[in-house]
């Protein structure tokens, strides 16, 4: 049996809600919505969902506050779609936990189509892998129960993280361009000046490095990309 999707919409503008809870169900997804930060915050909190769309400009919790709420606590996407256009907004909210930033007015089309490329990529959860465990140094990764622990303890990662994660470690020795690691992970083309991948990156490499301070476990090859430090 196919898992039910459902999708949690978090936009206080009634008209707005509507249409996205429209493109969730047309997509063939289950569409929930939600006025405000705390009426969100409510659903995520007795209910299971398998992403949230967000708006940042919220009454009650605003976008900002729920993200940080719930961001430690999911490995779920989380799609921003916000009238804040500001390149610094969008930054803060990735290296908050947010896995993508859509910019209002949006294109339904594209909506619909990065909905579907992160269900895609979160229900693979990374490279397709034999191994039930992948290791490198002190980290482990689960497959089968998607769980990282570093050094036994473990270690919460969002969705992006995780296939980050993963990806590298089902090839430790290669190294893995920027778009290698986008294309694969995202699905779309990788543009040069997008930061996306790297606010992940970096993230990732502050999480490790609180996990076990004594260790790097991501080096940077300048000019190619990135790779597992052996």
């Amino acid at each position: 049996m196919v898992k039910e999707i459902s999708i949690l919409v978090v936009e206080d503008d009634n008209d707005i809600n509507q249409l996205l809870c429209s493109i969730v169900r047309k997509s063939g997804y289950q569409a929930q919505p939600a006025f405000s930060g705390t009426e969100a915050l409510l659903y995520v909190e007795k209910q299971e969902w398998q992403m949230i769309l967000l708006d940042l400009m919220l009454p009650g919790l605003t976008g900002e506050e729920l993200l940080a709420r719930i961001g430690e606590q999911r490995t779920f996407p989380i799609l921003i779609i916000s009238a804040k256009g500001e390149q610094q907004t969008k930054i803060d909210t990735l290296r908050a936990g947010a896995d993508d930033y859509i910019t209002k007015p949006f294109d339904i089309e594209e909506v619909s189509a990065r909905i579907d490329s992160h269900l895609r990529r979160y229900q693979r959860t990374g490279p397709i892998v034999e191994q039930k465990l992948l290791r490198h140094k002190d980290i482990v990764i689960d497959v089968d129960e998607q769980a990282v622990t570093v050094g036994g303890s473990d270690l919460v990662l969002t969705a992006r993280e995780y296939s980050i994660l993963t990806l590298m470690m089902a090839s430790p020795r290669k190294v893995f361009t920027k778009a290698n690691l986008f294309e694969s992970i995202w699905g779309e083309e990788f543009i040069s000046d997008d930061n996306t991948l790297n606010v992940h990156i970096s993230n990732l490499r502050s999480k490790l490095a609180k996990a076990n301070p004594q260790e790097e476990y991501i080096e940077t090859i300048w000019g190619m990309g990135y790779r597992l430090k052996a």
